[in-house]
């Protein structure tokens, strides 16, 4: 008898197996269980898996489109090498032999900085993107490394890593159980939620509104959250930390704080109290554009409420404060003793994290360690600023990037500029792309490596469980067969680690070297700390234990082992291993979140440091920010994200086309009239990085001065293949921004509140 969710079917007629097969969606951070139906090796269907553990049958329009995604026709499905000038099909040992010929010449004559890496989004939606890319980087030894995190939530590693020494330490809001939630620059009822994974959060949002919770929107949009809302807040672009400074000066001026149990893990609170001094609501009210009464109230509310939660997201993240407005998100909590008690703000434990520790002091976390070439711009999280990339590949000199890794990115579209950086990839003297379709940034690759479709790939959530509003642990396994001549995602990275360095011709045995190696040296450090529950065993005899199919199963089963809920090789019989996980098709709960402070702290001083010497530093810049006055007549940016989509990389999807999922010009009605502009009509954009045209769509949903266009589109490059997404192009939001503009302490890209100029055009809309 199959297993409950597994019943078989048999279609005579075309003597193909009719079956289902469980998989978590790997389309947005929500990470929801679904339940594929599948017709020989072709999924046909997607629904929501009634009985997983976490998102106990959710599903979205992206997870419905599963099989679509799936067999798009427009995937890659051969590698492509550059021969000529131009990209032909080629076979997997000629890829990665091209490689091994070419980049360890270059970094021969030209030094290990010459080679750069950079990193997309998907790759935190697959296993592989998570388990190889450190070893990549690890054999390049190159600081030339770039992420989508400085155009999106690097702000808020900044902000964890400077109060509480570790920038992974990301509390999340505990919406299932507070009475009180302030979401700041958030539309999770479109984005399906950010930093915080949590499937069905429209779901989550209207049973707090039931149970009788206060639930308060800051947007200058009226999203579709904020029209769920007790209170939505239109407030000024880029205002936020402005917003949360007063807020913090209310708390602290009517004596509104209590840090309760957290107080003994305090230090530098007199400080924070000096350092919001000049932000009183008055002070703060014409900015913001948020009426004083208005500002006393939410903070008000917010000290009474039995327990509460702030969480800020993109909106708060990308622009000019967005570190200030990261860091005072969880000064608010902090004063109103709600960070890491339930009903508040905790810090999920995951089952791949390390195991709880004594707390104790640690390293802390340190900012510009090293610094961009060109401009001089910080590391952050041993990270550059996406928007330097073009600069650090056009600009003459030493340790100039002549060639670029590019894991499951596509920055010509997401990172200010895409025309200027365009340009820079055209010039590289090598360049190497993993993925499944040829864009707007992969057409440029001298070798192009496609990962098979979701269907065929095995799945864990090692970051987004760190994120999880509830602990739980789930894993599945590629649902269909690998098609024949493809290879697993896994091993092209692991080949792709031994190509470069210069390794050619390598087989299967010499990938699962790779793995092995890992394996290795994690248990060589796990049996020489005192702290280990395998502390004086041997790595032999623990890596002998190991189960799993494959060499990231094992490398899964070894991190279960090790984390907080496992096993520990036999210290603990009942603990969580691979095989146990296993055992449990739909996953398995591990409880709601529970407060973690001291342990999750690792500052030098093994406290909370509530005003880090670089966020007091960068205080100035938001006093001068309280003189802002914009003009009546004056226009800002910001940016939207669609249910049916994610960034650039979904557009390629016939069902999730149209309806709201378009590229258009949002704008108030007062401002149309003004410019004379009507519904459906185009209109000229233009920004300091130049011009576009767009179809302009009135709507009272967003405030007036305010305009508003979709992140992800541009589809209208030559030499990709993505017909889907080139019949309906749009235009590059991020054209408009020349790459100038960013958060000084994380290298974020402001892509928010950006002034523009809106003018009736005379050109055709896309």
């Amino acid at each position: 008898m199959p297993p409950k969710g597994r019943a078989h079917a048999h279609d005579s007629s075309s003597s193909r197996e009719s079956r289902t097969a469980l998989r978590i969606c790997p389309l947005c951070e929500a990470t929801c269980g679904l339940t594929l139906t599948i017709e020989g090796t072709r999924v046909t269907g997607a629904r929501g898996d009634r009985d997983d553990v976490f998102s106990r049958g959710f599903i979205c329009p992206k997870g419905a489109s599963f099989g679509g995604l799936d067999a798009d026709p427009d995937r890659l499905r051969t590698p492509l090498v550059r021969k000529d000038g131009a990209l032909q099909e080629a076979s997997w040992s000629e890829a990665f032999d091209a490689i091994a010929s070419a980049l360890p010449a270059l970094t021969e004559q030209h030094g290990q900085q010459s080679v750069g890496v950079v990193l997309g989004n998907p790759n935190v939606h697959t296993m592989a993107g998570a388990l190889y890319p450190p070893t990549l980087l690890a054999t390049l030894r190159t600081r030339a490394f770039f992420t989508a995190s400085t155009l999106d939530q690097m702000p808020k590693h900044v902000s964890s890593g400077l109060l509480f020494g570790d920038p992974n330490a990301i509390p999340v809001p505990d919406i299932d159980r507070t009475d009180h939630l302030l979401l700041l620059g958030a539309n999770p009822l479109e984005s399906n939620g950010s930093l915080c994974t949590a499937p069905d959060f429209p779901g989550r949002l209207k049973a707090l509104r039931r149970r009788g919770g206060t639930l308060t929107v800051v947007d200058p949009r009226r999203t579709r959250t904020a029209r769920l809302a007790d209170r939505h807040v239109a407030i000024r672009p880029g205002a936020d930390a402005l917003l949360l400074a007063a807020l913090t000066h209310v708390l602290l001026e009517e004596k509104l704080t209590d840090p309760g149990t957290l107080a003994d893990h305090l230090e530098g609170l007199d400080e924070v109290a000096d350092s919001v001094r000049e932000f009183t609501p008055e002070a703060v009210a014409e900015a913001c554009d948020v009426d004083a009464s208005t500002i006393r109230t939410i903070a008000r509310e917010l000290a009474a409420a039995p327990t509460a939660a702030v969480y800020g997201r993109i909106g708060s993240c990308t622009v000019a404060h967005g570190t200030l407005a990261s860091w005072l998100v969880d000064v608010l909590n902090i004063l109103t003793g709600n960070l890491d008690r339930p009903g508040g703000a905790l810090f999920p434990l995951s089952a791949t994290a390390r195991a709880p520790r004594p707390a104790a002091p640690g390293k802390g976390f340190a900012l510009g360690r090293w610094a961009s070439r060109v401009s001089g711009h910080p590391e952050a999280k041993g990270e550059l600023p996406v928007a330097a990339l073009a600069e650090e590949i056009e600009t003459p000199g030493d340790d100039r990037i002549r060639a670029l890794i590019v894991l499951a990115a596509n920055p010509v579209l997401s990172a200010p500029d895409g025309d200027r950086l365009d340009r820079a990839l055209a010039g590289l003297d090598f360049m190497v792309s993993v993925d499944p379709y040829l864009n707007e940034t992969s057409r440029h690759a001298h070798v192009v490596l496609p990962p098979p479709p979701p269907s065929q790939s095995a799945h864990f959530d090692f970051a987004f469980n760190a994120l999880a509003v509830r602990n739980q642990v789930r894993y599945t396994r590629p649902a269909v067969p690998l098609d024949d001549g493809l290879l697993d995602e896994s091993e092209i990275l692991a080949r792709l680690v031994l190509a470069v360095s210069g390794m050619r011709g390598a087989d299967r045995s010499a990938v699962a070297a790779v793995d092995a190696m890992i394996i290795d040296r994690v248990l060589a450090k796990a049996v020489a700390d005192p702290l280990s529950p395998v502390h004086g065993r041997t790595p032999a005899e623990l890596a002998a234990a190991l189960t799993g199919r494959t060499g990231p199963e094992r490398r899964l089963d070894l991190m279960l082992r090790l984390g907080p809920y496992g096993e520990g090789f036999g210290a603990d019989p009942d603990g969580l291993t691979l095989d146990r996980r296993l055992a449990h098709p739909h996953g398995i709960d591990l409880g709601p979140l529970r407060p973690r402070v001291p342990q999750v702290l690792a500052t030098r001083s093994g406290r909370i440091e509530l005003l880090p010497a670089a966020i007091a530093a960068d205080l100035p810049r938001l006093r001068s920010a309280l003189a802002d006055r914009p003009g009546a007549d004056s226009l800002v940016l910001v940016g939207r994200r669609h249910l049916r989509s994610n960034n650039s990389w979904m557009h390629n999807v016939a069902s999730l086309g149209g309806g709201s999922n378009v590229c258009t010009l949002q704008m108030h009605p007062a401002d149309a009239a003004r410019l004379g502009l009507a519904d459906g009509t185009p209109a000229t954009i233009t920004a300091a990085g130049g011009a576009l045209t767009d179809p302009v769509e009135i709507t009272e949903g967003i405030r007036a001065g305010v305009v508003s266009l979709p992140h992800g589109w541009g589809h209208d490059r030559p030499g990709t293949r993505t017909s889907v997404a080139s019949a309906a192009p749009g235009v590059n939001v991020n054209q408009l921004l020349d790459g100038t503009l960013l958060d000084p302490l994380s290298g974020t890209a402001v892509l928010n509140g950006i002034p523009v100029a809106v003018a009736p055009s005379t050109s055709p809309g896309h």
